[in-house]
């Protein structure tokens, strides 16, 4: 239960009509003005096939990919090899090109690229020159905007979350750090062309829409249900959050039959949701499951679950250290809320488990330890938490001062990133560390001016799901 504020928060508490607090209002600001960052960007082999469910249905009407792909790879053959070979050089059962990518991305983009595409339009008809092709610069900013919003929106949802436990200034500080200390803001603005700025907005509505430890309405539990099925749509490890639903049948307070109801409307709304994922596989596989070439990489006994946490070379925490303090915020939670920490954990476990169980779980080539941009609710609260139990014992200024310092890292690391400076297969921690204190700094000023005015030369590539 959320306790109640004290006579110096309530002025931030104050409704702010559609925002329920100033702070809130705030970080939306924050969030509307930091689209001017977005890269209109669609250059990861991910980010290609996420992007040709767009043009592929909605401009030839079928499933066959290889006028896309083709499109893409003659746009940088030497640097599209690999892409080539991958795509474009075999074929499924059923004779058309691979996608591995799940269709929600592209569902979430689609109005977006509506829009963009009535855009282009009313352009050429007003004389531009401006194709409606549906794959230039104008379609690729509608869905790069489109991300940043998601992700901003997520952002916004999980601030609210977080109030239910935490106070404001530790709920806007708990949103800022993971925004800026963490690859989100790096999938949000310099890659987002990937589906990590929607699976941040899939699993926050999720969490959003759950009914904690009330019972709920049946018809709850299949909007509940839905949001499920919109995360696996996403990304399909998502769907693995979940697990979360278990504990909540288990601990919700109604009879036998009011939990079989609950979980019978869950099921049923995720599963028809998800349906169309099942369908797209039977057309481009011949069965309605994934790619065989998916399944292999998968090690069910999740041989790597610890060492997506803690591997200095690749490891969640190692990439964003503030995390090491965010995390013991579940513990926090656990004795405030039991029933809200155990669904939480269980949420960030199944991604600790799923991302331990994929032979590619080092993310090489990738900024971040990505596969958890997705969890950024559950550490939005566990950070609220954590910084708010901070908070007496070093100061308000001293935690300011560490999430300013935290997020001055993660800032240093995108420009190492997009620069080559630093190894994108992993960290090394030499090297980071100088390039942290000789390289970056005198680099900063023309960094941000490249990246404003030329921003496509720092931009760094992963490849990898």
């Amino acid at each position: 239960m959320m306790k109640r504020p004290q006579a110096d928060e309530r002025r931030t508490l104050k409704s702010s009509g559609l925002f329920r607090d100033r702070a809130e209002l705030l970080l939306a600001v924050l969030l509307l003005g930091a689209l001017v960052l977005v890269t209109p960007r669609i250059a990861e082999s991910d980010a290609v096939e996420y992007f040709s469910y767009l043009h592929s249905v909605l401009f030839d009407g079928d499933l066959d990919f290889t006028n896309e792909y083709t499109y893409f790879y003659q746009e940088d053959p030497e640097g599209r090899q690999g892409f080539k070979e991958t795509f474009l050089d075999r074929e499924t059962p059923t004779g058309l090109k691979n996608n591995f990518g799940p269709i929600g991305t592209a569902l979430l983009w689609a109005p977006f690229y509506a829009l963009g595409h009535l855009g282009v339009l009313l352009a050429q008809a007003f004389g531009a020159d401006v194709s409606p092709d549906g794959v230039s610069l104008p379609y690729r900013w509608a869905v790069s905007l489109a991300s940043a919003l998601y992700a901003s929106i997520g952002l916004l949802l999980s601030y609210r979350l977080a109030r239910r436990y935490g106070d404001g200034e530790a709920s806007f500080l708990a949103v800022l750090c993971l925004w800026w200390a963490t690859p989100v803001a790096y999938y949000m603005y310099v890659a987002p062309g990937m589906s990590h700025a929607a699976s941040l907005f899939g699993v926050a509505l999720f969490f959003s829409l759950c009914p904690w430890a009330q019972s709920g309405s049946v018809g709850r539990w299949a909007v509940w249900g839905a949001a499920a099925g919109l995360m696996a749509l996403i990304r399909e490890q998502d769907g693995l959050i979940a697990v979360a639903a278990l504990i909540t049948v288990v601990l919700v307070q109604t009879d036998l039959a009011g939990r079989l109801w609950r979980v019978i409307a869950f099921g049923s709304s995720a599963f028809v949701v998800f349906l169309p994922q099942l369908l797209v596989y039977q057309v481009l596989y011949g069965r309605p499951a994934p790619s065989p070439h998916v399944e292999n990489k998968m090690y069910w006994t999740s041989p790597h679950a610890l060492s997506v946490l803690f591997s200095p070379e690749h490891g969640l925490v190692f990439w964003s250290p503030l995390l090491i303090v965010i995390l013991g915020g579940a513990v926090l939670l656990l004795r405030k809320d039991v029933h809200a920490g155990l669904v939480l954990l269980a949420g960030f476990l199944s991604q600790v488990y799923i991302s331990g169980a994929v032979d590619s779980w080092t993310t090489a080539g990738a900024f971040g330890a990505r596969r958890f941009v997705g969890t950024t609710v559950i550490l939005v609260v566990w950070g609220a938490l954590a910084l708010e139990a901070l908070r007496p014992r070093l100061r308000r200024a001293g935690v300011y001062a560490a999430v300013a310092f935290f997020v001055l890292l993660n800032v240093s690391l995108m420009v190492q990133f997009g620069l080559g400076l630093m190894d994108r297969q992993r960290l090394v921690w030499r090297e980071v560390v100088h390039n942290h204190v000789f390289e970056v700094p005198p680099r900063i000023v023309s960094v941000v001016g490249r990246y404003l005015m030329a921003r496509d030369e720092l931009s760094g590539g992963d490849d990898e799901k």
